[in-house]
């Protein structure tokens, strides 16, 4: 079987909350997820999307396939850890005594 990383809601009426699942494709939407890799609040302000990259690596190295939702999403959220990355100061050297 084909597994899959997608959005499960867990939100209430106008509210949505998502749930990034890895799941096997033909399960529900909301059915059960082999792990949960994050949430998403479409409507938060700053970083909508929380997710653990490192766990994303792996699933796509076991043969996990993204929807196309979960595609941008995901390569957002790496752009917008690479900027932070960047933009982090450097530490200077300690003086050698």
């Amino acid at each position: 079987m084909a597994l899959k990383i997608r959005l499960s809601r867990i939100g209430t009426k106008h509210k949505p909350i998502y749930r990034v699942v890895v799941t096997e494709e033909r399960y529900r939407r909301d059915g059960a997820a082999t792990e949960i890799l994050g949430t998403y609040t479409p409507e938060a302000k700053g970083n909508p999307l929380q997710i653990d990259l490192t766990r994303v690596d792996y699933w796509f190295g076991k043969g996990a396939r993204p929807t196309d939702t979960m595609h941008a999403l995901i390569k957002k959220e790496r752009r917008r850890q690479a900027a932070l990355a960047a933009a982090a100061p450097v530490p200077a050297a300690a003086p050698v005594t």
